[in-house]
């Protein structure tokens, strides 16, 4: 009986408990539209108590500069226009523990001395900015000094046509401990930018004809990215003066111009590349003074150049790649080589396999010296399919004067990796 008594003002309890909590959830959320209470959304936003949540209704909303320093939840209901009417910003947030969901945020202000965004969140941390589509933005979101943030299921796009009228998509500065996925990103400066960001991770993300770059990373380390596709911008990726960054699974694709590549590396140490695609960019991987890296089990297609070293590189690994049909699979600016090249398998490559252990029984030269004469002498290129080429490039082949001697791969796959 008394376990029964127990039991019952147990459950009394708890069902108290709830009533109370529903209620307090209840009364924390304002709704805004024309004919609520609450019309206007900073009115709202100063009204609301930490943990409150603004439901805006379907509207068009003119505003400028929304603040925001408390950790409010806002929520749009069917996409309500938020029209920063090319004022300044449209949201400046810094508060923790915030959420911002289900808006079109459209017409921040545009200047060429500062940085105007849809969003900008300052020394925040746990918080959340999701499933909001952001159009004719200067920048999108900007996000300063701060930790513990998610960034997903946003569009972002502008109207950019050059670099110094355009801004950014998702641009980080100071940051650490982000995540930025399953984004799209268009017609920007850069889609996503990293500078001075560090254990981060960017995935699922689809960047597409942006100016400059799908992604770009400036002194950001501990950071890694994958499975995203970068498709038709200026370049693909920019990594630039970093170290341990991870870069997996993404796409580049189709990044075509006279000075354009998928994946550009300035000044990178201790990375891993690995099942990567790289197909049909003018320079697949552009790599400048960049040390310790393993490219493993990326596929190079119909690229210009698959790999076109400009610069000291030093005790890199390339493991079990497939080079496919590019025009030049590496290309080397120097003699000397600390460089290892394994188990790749290379379309040009016309070596015999007798002992059928799916190696072949010569070693593979991979550098062609028209490759040489082209980083020299640019308009040469016009003779690339001509027997004149061809010619050279076995005369280079038995004996190497040019290239550097030992830049082989000495067990080079008879078939494509799958």
């Amino acid at each position: 009986m008394i376990n029964e008594i127990f039991i019952i003002s147990l459950k009394r309890s708890f069902f108290i408990l709830t009533l109370f909590l529903s209620v307090n959830i209840f009364a924390q959320q304002i709704e805004v539209c024309e004919t609520c209470e609450f019309s206007d959304i900073q009115t709202a936003i100063d009204s609301s108590k930490n943990g409150g949540i603004i439901l805006i209704k379907k509207g068009h909303y003119k505003v400028k500069n929304l603040t925001i320093t408390k950790s409010i939840h806002i929520i749009g209901e069917d996409l309500p226009i938020i029209d920063g009417q090319f004022k300044e910003y449209v949201f400046k947030i810094n508060a923790n523990d915030f959420s911002l969901e289900g808006l079109n945020i459209i017409n921040p202000g545009q200047s060429y001395t500062k940085d105007f965004a849809a969003v900008l969140v300052s020394k925040s941390k746990n918080f959340s900015i999701k499933n909001n589509i952001l159009e004719k933005v200067f920048f999108g979101l900007l996000i300063e000094k701060s930790r513990y943030g998610s960034i997903s299921n946003n569009e972002v796009s502008s109207d950019g046509v050059d670099e110094a009228g355009s801004g950014n998509g998702v641009h980080l500065w100071n940051c650490s401990n982000m995540k930025v996925y399953n984004n799209e990103l268009y017609n920007l400066r850069d889609g996503i930018y990293f500078e001075f960001v560090k254990k981060s991770e960017i995935y699922e993300n689809y960047s597409h004809h942006n100016i400059r770059y799908g992604l770009h990373f400036m002194f950001s380390n501990n950071n890694n990215y994958h499975h995203n596709k970068f498709y038709k911008n200026g370049a693909g990726v920019a990594v630039m003066f970093s170290k341990f960054i991870e870069m997996r699974h993404n796409k580049f694709l189709e990044n075509w111009g006279s000075a354009s590549y998928g994946l550009l590396l300035k000044e990178i140490y201790d990375a891993e590349i690995e099942n990567n695609l790289f197909e049909q960019n003018t320079i697949a991987i552009n790599v400048d003074g960049s040390t310790r890296i393993n490219y493993k089990n990326n596929t190079f297609s119909r690229n210009g150049w698959a790999v076109k070293v400009v610069g000291a590189c030093y005790e890199n690994i390339f493991f079990q790649n497939n080079f496919m049909n590019n025009a030049f699979d590496l290309s080397y600016n120097s003699k000397i080589n600390s460089n290892k090249f394994d188990k790749n398998y290379w379309s040009d490559y016309s070596g015999y396999d007798l002992d059928k252990d799916g190696i072949g029984d010569i070693p593979y030269r991979p550098v062609k010296l028209f490759s040489y004469i082209v980083n020299r002498t640019p308009e040469t290129i016009v003779l690339l399919r001509s027997l004149f080429v061809d010619i050279i490039n076995f005369s280079e082949k038995v004996s190497p004067v040019f290239t550097p001697d030992n830049l082989t791969d000495n067990q080079p796959l008879m078939y494509m990796i799958q």
